[in-house]
């Protein structure tokens, strides 16, 4: 891939004389020809967004099942995500030095194992035990899905339109998941809705084995792991989204005890990344414009995401009193929105480039939440309007942001930059939980699920959904106009 001069960086060490040569395959010149590759990649992006958004739905059927209090709700959906975000990093940089097939198919059959693992789940902690499973699996696998789909064309159109067909087949995961699982709630257990993950892993093991040569050592990244680094950032990113939920679960030390080893583990990784001599992340990557505004968006756009749909879950079925299929049919638009808009993405980005359709994406996700926050408790087309807004900025950030970070970064450092992006992703995820989760649990309190609210219990809901959307919100504009400040810097 041609790499413009500002973005090149000092090339890997030289592979050592004893490595023998891997005959690779000529690169596909459609995707035709990789269609094999690009199903097993599909699944398992599939499994990240169908994963989650089932969930969602099923929370508060989890939560009466489960006797589940709201703190253990939040940690339900927190547990993958904290355990996803804090090792994705280390998993992409062991990716681009041993091996980014290998490493996949390994946390494919631990995804299959752990998916099974949900049958016998019988008390909230031990779902949550299984969800940080999930976790690690997701870990050592979505960051490759986009990776190895980059690495496998060498002509940026092909590339995109491969990236379009990986995220559309996400987002369409994201958009039907709560439709599907809702009406499948009427007549199935909430643990055939988890189950799913299996069949699922292991279709994307059959393609990814079939599809994908394994990798040649001159594409390897030769540098000895940074493992002291590796587990300063893992202890940075869990202990950070760890914090909020101990601030929910009640007064005490606890949360400073997290909060301020978070700040100590990332000044660490901050230092150990500026002197070792072979550091997990060069933070002199993270400063490129390109990098930059790439990993903005996709916060942002994940934020919003994961934030608003928690939100509007409950809102519909404890606020409002809906059946969990008549909430899952509430989310019809933002499904129209997200099976639609991949055939609005190729012309938007021929007609206003990368930047700035990522800069309208990211845009219309902030004013989705915006609307939400200030009319979303007026009724019904408020919040229909607000998941329509950020499915928008979401099917445009989707691709766009992953591509920019790619773009921006040496070929041999590919798995790191699909790290670097789906970390941003799942700690914006899991940040926005946490504030969802923390405003209900302080303002309303831990019987969110109990039936036959009180009037007070009601007003307390909304002023916590009130409280959670706008700081979403404010979260959101300040990462997009970071993002739009680094844009810039790329234009000039």
């Amino acid at each position: 891939m041609f790499v413009p001069a500002e973005l090149r960086t000092t090339p890997p060490a030289a592979i050592p004389a004893a490595a023998s040569p891997v005959t690779t395959p000529p690169p596909p010149t459609s995707l035709r020809q990789a269609w094999v590759a690009l199903v097993g990649l599909s699944a398992v992006f599939l499994f990240e967004m169908l994963d989650n958004s089932v969930l969602t739905v099923a929370l508060p059927t989890i939560g009466r099942e489960l006797s589940a209090t709201t703190t253990e709700l939040q940690w339900v959906t927190s547990a993958y995500a904290v355990v996803f975000g804090g090792l994705m990093l280390a998993f992409g940089a062991l990716a681009d030095r041993f091996g980014r097939r290998r490493l996949m198919l390994t946390g494919l059959t631990l995804l299959a194992a752990a998916g099974l693992a949900t049958a016998l789940v019988t008390t909230a902690w031990q779902l949550i035990a299984v969800r940080a499973a999930l976790g690690v699996a997701a870990a050592m696998t979505t960051p490759g899905s986009m990776a190895l789909a980059f690495r496998l064309f060498r002509d940026d159109a092909l590339r995109v339109r491969a990236t379009t067909l990986i995220s559309t087949v996400g987002l369409i995961g994201l958009a039907v998941g709560p439709t599907l699982g809702g009406l499948a709630l009427t007549v199935l257990p909430w643990q055939a809705l988890l189950l799913v993950n299996a069949p699922i892993a292991v279709l994307a093991l059959i393609g990814v084995r079939a599809g994908i040569a394994p990798d040649s050592p001159a594409e390897l990244h030769r540098a000895p792991v940074d493992v002291v680094g590796a587990a300063l950032g893992t202890a940075t990113v869990v202990l950070a989204l760890v914090t909020p939920t101990l601030v929910a679960s009640g007064p005490g030390w606890a949360p400073w005890g997290t909060g301020g080893a978070a700040v100590l583990a990332a000044l660490g990784f901050a230092h150990r990344q500026r002197t070792a001599a072979h550091p997990l992340l060069d933070l002199a990557l993270l400063a490129r414009p390109l990098v930059a505004s790439g990993l903005a968006y996709k916060a942002a756009a994940a934020l919003a995401t994961a934030g608003l749909g928690y939100l509007v879950a409950l809102q519909l079925q404890l606020d409002w009193g809906w059946s969990p299929a008549q909430a899952a049919l509430g989310t019809l638009p933002q499904v129209v929105v997200l099976l639609a808009g991949g055939a609005f993405v190729r012309p938007l980005l021929s007609r206003l480039g990368f930047d700035r359709a990522a800069w309208l994406g990211a845009a219309a996700v902030v004013a989705g939440l915006a609307e939400y926050a200030l009319l979303g408790h007026l009724g019904y087309p408020w919040v229909a309007l607000a998941l329509v807004l950020v499915a928008l900025g979401l099917r445009v950030v989707g691709v766009v942001a992953a591509m920019n970070v790619l773009r921006g970064l040496p070929e041999n450092r590919t798995t790191t930059g699909a790290a670097l992006t789906d970390t941003a992703g799942e700690v914006a995820s899991a940040t926005g939980l946490a504030i969802t989760g923390t405003s209900l649990a302080l303002l309303f309190g831990p019987d969110l699920t109990a039936p036959g609210w009180t009037p007070l219990q009601t007003a307390h809901f909304h002023q916590a959904i009130l409280v959670a959307a706008l700081a979403l919100t404010a979260l959101a504009a300040a990462l997009v106009t970071w993002g739009a400040r680094r844009s810039r810097a790329v234009r000039a």
